[in-house]
């Protein structure tokens, strides 16, 4: 996959100012990112000298050494699991859509009055949603300075920016690179966005249903990048970039890397072709996702965001 050996060219900026030369990943899913960074760094001669997953469940644990044992065999003895965030971080920190999994909270503000939507029980046994007064006045004061005027319905995640600022004061060298999609404060909260961004997903369907199939969908919401920068700013941490993912993967090389793979008339061109105008293109990925840098270190390359870098627009 193309956009591994483009991530693998900032990471390797990391951890050459960190002699640590630490990775530690959140979320790992099912251990296909770790193995090909793996892969990708050892090609280009900046293997990290350890590669710490951070997984709270024992299967995902399971599925995660299975996946790099067969697709990075030679790298599994770098790589440890932990069951949380180790206390100190010396090197590249990245969270690879994390944040959008992160239960948020979500806050209706409707004729003046504000409420906090959730889900309850009927009698009957089934799920349905409902409102109550927001009494926790922290929410309540974050959604008031983020809110447009008028009636509107969004969500709110300090669990997030907890744990961004978290693992920011663990961060004490190198930076951590957030990759989700979202959008900054000001266009999280447009005024035509007064429904929110909760979407449920259900194998390949997306649906704004929540909980239709419960157990089995799984709850996503954009990230507002704009908290989460703030967030590492608490810890002390500096926004280092902010790109969409189109522009960081271009200024990465990735054109450069598919040009390399053969003859544009190939078939191993043009499946390449085909991802890599997936994760480019304004209609899929390509402007949608983001990556946000936040660092504690003021001697690291940046070559991601060469090409454009939005950090203005946060």
């Amino acid at each position: 996959m193309p956009w591994q050996g483009q991530l693998a060219r900032q990471v390797a900026a990391i951890l050459d100012a960190t002699p640590e030369r630490e990775i530690v990943e959140l979320g790992a899913g099912s251990g296909r990112l770790a193995a090909d960074l793996l892969n990708a760094l050892a090609e280009v001669h900046a293997a990290p000298r350890r590669y710490r997953i951070v997984e709270v469940s024992p299967e995902l644990v399971e599925r995660q050494r299975a996946a790099i044992a067969r697709l990075a065999p030679g790298h599994a003895h770098r790589v440890e699991w932990l069951h949380a965030p180790p206390d100190r971080i010396a090197g590249a920190v990245i969270m690879n859509e994390v944040l959008d999994a992160v239960p948020p909270s979500i806050v209706v503000r409707a004729g003046g009055q504000w409420r906090e939507q959730g889900v309850v029980l009927r009698d009957d046994g089934t799920l349905t949603q409902a409102s109550r007064p927001l009494i926790d006045t922290g929410l309540r004061a974050l959604a008031s300075a983020r809110f447009p005027a008028g009636d509107y319905t969004s969500e709110i995640n300090p669990a997030a920016e907890a744990l961004v600022e978290d693992m920011g004061r663990r961060l004490a060298a190198g930076a951590m690179l957030v990759i989700d999609y979202g959008f900054p404060r000001a266009e999280y909260y447009h005024p035509q966005r007064a429904d929110g961004t909760l979407m449920a997903h259900y194998r390949h369907l997306a649906h704004g249903d929540p909980l239709r199939w419960p157990g089995l969908t799984d709850l996503t919401a954009h990230v507002d990048f704009t908290a989460i920068a703030e967030a590492g700013e608490r810890a002390g941490l500096t926004v280092a970039g902010f790109a969409t993912q189109a522009a960081f993967l271009l200024a990465a090389g990735l054109l450069d890397r598919l040009a390399a793979v053969g003859p544009p008339d190939s078939s191993a061109y043009l499946r390449e072709a085909a991802m890599v105008q997936t994760l480019t293109s304004s209609a899929e990925m390509g402007e949608l996702f983001k990556v946000l840098a936040l660092a504690r270190s003021d001697a690291i390359a940046w070559p991601g965001f060469a090409l454009a870098d939005m950090t203005h627009r946060l």
